[in-house]
C-alpha cells in the first residue's frame, strides 16, 4: 500500500488552518446559558453540534472527529453525555473535566494532559485558569450521534427562552 500519488490540490482538502477556522458560538443548546458561553471549533469530521451550520474544513470519513473550544476563565459546557468515546487535551491554559450525575467529581487538567471519558458518563468542562484557553476534543467513531443533556441543563435553557427543534437542532426561541 505505500504507491498512493495524491496531488497537492488533493492534500490542500485535507488541511485545516487554524486562522481559518470559524468559531461557533452557539453550537450547543447551552451555549447560551449564562457560564456556558464558548466558542466551538470543527477541523475533522462531523462531531457533534446543535448548529446545523457547523461543517468541518476536513470532511473525509476519518472514523473519528475532532475540534476545540475557546472559552474565557469560568466558562465551559454543562453537565452531558455522548454515545462514544470523548477524549480531551487542553491546548492551553487549565481546564476542569467534571462528572457524574450531578457532576460530583472533578479533575483538572493543564497543557498536553490528557482524559478519555467514556460512553454514556454525564460530564462537563470548564476553563478554571486565569486566561482564554483552548480545549481539543476527540470523539470517537465516524457518527458521534447527538447530545444528551442532564435535564437542569434543558431546563434552565427553556427557562432563558431557548429550545432544540425537532431534530435536536438550534435555534427554536419560545
Amino acid at each position: 500500500m505505500g504507491n498512493v500519488q495524491m496531488s497537492m490540490e488533493e492534500m490542500l482538502q485535507r488541511v485545516a488552518r487554524f486562522s481559518d477556522l470559524k468559531p461557533f458560538k452557539q453550537a450547543f443548546v447551552d451555549s447560551l446559558i449564562p457560564g456556558h458561553e464558548r466558542e466551538n471549533f470543527r477541523v475533522i469530521g462531523p462531531g457533534v453540534s446543535e448548529n446545523p451550520d457547523m461543517k468541518p474544513p476536513i470532511a473525509d470519513a476519518h472514523g473519528f472527529s475532532f475540534g476545540g473550544i475557546r472559552a474565557m476563565p469560568g466558562k465551559g459546557a454543562a453537565l452531558h453525555s455522548h454515545s462514544t468515546i470523548e477524549v480531551f487535551v487542553p491546548f492551553s491554559g487549565e481546564w476542569a473535566i467534571y462528572w457524574g450525575d450531578k457532576g460530583e467529581n472533578e479533575i483538572v487538567l493543564g497543557p498536553l494532559d490528557t482524559f478519555s471519558v467514556p460512553v454514556g458518563v454525564m460530564r462537563g468542562f470548564r476553563n478554571v485558569g486565569k486566561e482564554e484557553a483552548y480545549l481539543m476534543v476527540i470523539m470517537d467513531g465516524a457518527d458521534p450521534g447527538r447530545v444528551t443533556w442532564s435535564q437542569d441543563v434543558l431546563d434552565k435553557a427553556v427557562e432563558g427562552g431557548v429550545a432544540l427543534n425537532e431534530k435536536g437542532d438550534l435555534p427554536v426561541s419560545r
